[in-house]
């Protein structure tokens, strides 16, 4: 199943969340900031040990302070007005996101809108990229969540959660 929400992503029951990371996993803003914050200084530690994540890819840590037992990480890639192959990258930041959960047996997952914030990737086109991955893996997974941090952004995943898939 696969819902769209507009919630703290950092207070959903779920086994996993995702995170919106810059490349070198150090705390920033946006998303990234506040799981850092709900997660606590243990978060930041076990990022700097695991040293980075290349645009696209995911990786694993422990969620400490936070109710889901888990944290992907991955690095969307920065909107330069879709010839650098932006929306490919998109696309492997949430199937990368979703093989690493399956890697922790995670059941339950929640994903942001990665790389609507400061990296600019318009957000219907991020939103139809994000629900077709979803939807390639929904059968692997008890619950696909779009947790919106807007009521406009989670009405946009609704909307197109409606429509037949393409």
């Amino acid at each position: 199943m696969i819902a769209a929400v507009c919630a703290d992503i950092t207070t959903l029951r779920v086994d996993a969340i995702v995170n919106a990371a810059n490349r070198w996993l150090r705390p920033g803003g946006g998303v990234d900031g506040a799981i850092h914050r709900a997660a606590g200084p243990e978060l930041e530690a076990a990022c700097g040990a695991i040293g980075g994540c290349p645009t696209g890819e995911a990786r694993v840590t422990p969620g400490f302070g936070l109710p889901a037992r888990w944290v992907i990480h991955t690095a969307g890639p920065v909107w330069r007005g879709g010839g650098e192959g932006e929306e490919r990258l998109l696309a492997r930041c949430y199937a990368s996101s979703l093989e690493a959960a399956m890697g922790c047996a995670a059941r339950s997952i929640a994903f942001p809108a990665i790389s609507t914030g400061i990296y600019g990737f318009p957000r219907e086109r991020a939103a139809a990229i994000a629900l077709s991955v979803m939807r390639a893996y929904e059968s692997r997974f008890a619950l696909l969540v779009a947790c919106c941090f807007s009521v406009p952004d989670a009405l946009l995943y609704r909307r197109l959660l409606a429509q037949p898939p393409a």
